[in-house]
Formats: structure tokens, sequence, C-alpha cells
């Protein structure tokens, strides 16, 4: 079971989207997301934000449906969404999922993404998915299913990932470095049912994506 946050940004295919909410234990709406979930008619738990992005109408129908409103001011130190994911740490929650976190607002992407490295420090496996990535970050090991379609990149996130070693890709890496800005670990191939990745130090950015 996971805390599920939904933010502001593109949602394309809603029918994709619903797996999420299957076994979501927890949904936290961030400001003007709730316009994505009055379109797939589903209440959250939480609507928090400065409310910058959301009509009176909505934030009243909400109040109808009893969901708890935590209501920040405008100028304050952090963006909706990190305020969201406090809520779910706070609550407990030590994997968090967020969806409607990447679009044509690469600040506000890139700052969901560097949100992950937060999480990561603070013990709480993070995600951001949208209908073509799955995103998020290790600093010792994990292991991710193939999908047809699909490639694996490995991007450092800090100066260098040191001792990545990989099974079940194309290109295989044994113990190697891979310093920030290498493009070397973009767009490998499964050639098995899932692929296993461990680093010895750094923070490693692993992305399952698709064209």
């Amino acid at each position: 079971m996971y805390a599920l946050i939904v933010c502001n940004g593109s949602i394309i295919d809603y029918s994709y989207h619903r797996k999420f909410f299957d076994e979501a234990d927890f949904i936290v709406c961030a400001d003007g997301g709730a316009l994505h979930l009055q379109k797939l008619g589903i209440k959250p738990d939480v609507l928090l934000g400065d409310f910058d992005s959301i009509e009176e109408r909505y934030l009243e129908y909400y109040r109808e449906q009893k969901v708890t409103i935590l209501k920040y001011p405008t100028e304050k130190n952090m963006t909706d969404t990190e305020l969201a994911v406090d809520t779910a740490i706070e609550r407990g929650y030590k994997d968090i999922v967020i969806i409607g976190g990447t679009g044509t607002r690469l600040d506000h992407t890139l700052s969901n993404i560097f949100l992950l490295r937060q999480m990561l420090d603070r013990g709480v496996r993070g995600r951001i998915v949208n209908e073509y990535n799955e995103i998020f970050l290790i600093d010792d090991c994990t292991e991710v299913k193939a999908e047809e379609g699909y490639y694996l990149t490995l991007l450092p996130l800090t100066s260098k990932v040191e001792g990545i070693t990989t099974k079940g890709l194309y290109y295989p890496l044994k113990g190697e470095t891979i310093e920030m800005g290498s493009t070397r670990g973009v767009s490998n191939c499964f050639v098995s049912q899932e692929a296993q990745i461990s680093i010895t130090s750094g923070v490693l950015m692993v992305i399952k994506t698709r064209d």
C-alpha cells in the first residue's frame, strides 16, 4: 500500500492512471490536481495548497464531501507537491507515487524529480509515473520488471555513481562508474523478464521509459 499524490501537471490518458488508485491507501491532491480527480470521479483524503490553480466551486464541492482541506499562503517556501509529500510522510507512508508530476513546466518537473532525492534521504520510496515513464532513485539495489516497448535509462544524480552492476540488460555494467552528465546509461534494452541494478556509492536515477 502506498500514498498517491495527484499534481496539476500533465495527465493525458486517464484510463492508464486509474490503476494507481486501486492500491493507493491514501490520496493527497495538490491544488490544481483536483481538476484531474474531478475527471476521474475520485475523492482525495486530503486537498492542499495555496489554491491558485483551483476554482472556488471545486473547493466547496470537496468541503461538502468532508475532504480534509489544508490551505497554505501563496508566499511560501515549498511547492504544493513538496507539501503533499510531507503530508504523506507525516502520516507514516514509506512508499509514495506521484502522478501529474510532469508536464510543460520544466521547472516543476525537475523540482518534483529532485523531491525524489529528499524522499530517498528520508527512507521513503518515491516514484513519478506517467503514460511513458516511471522515475525513481536508488542508493543500493533494485529490480525492474521488463515491459514490451520499454527501455531502461540510468542517470547519476550525484557527481558520480560507483560500482554500477546490471543484469538483464543488453549493455551490461560490471562494477563501473558513471559521472553526472554522461549519457552512457541512456536507452538500454531489456533482455530478460527483469533487470537487476546495484551500486556501491552515489545516487542513481532509474527511468523505465517508452516512446
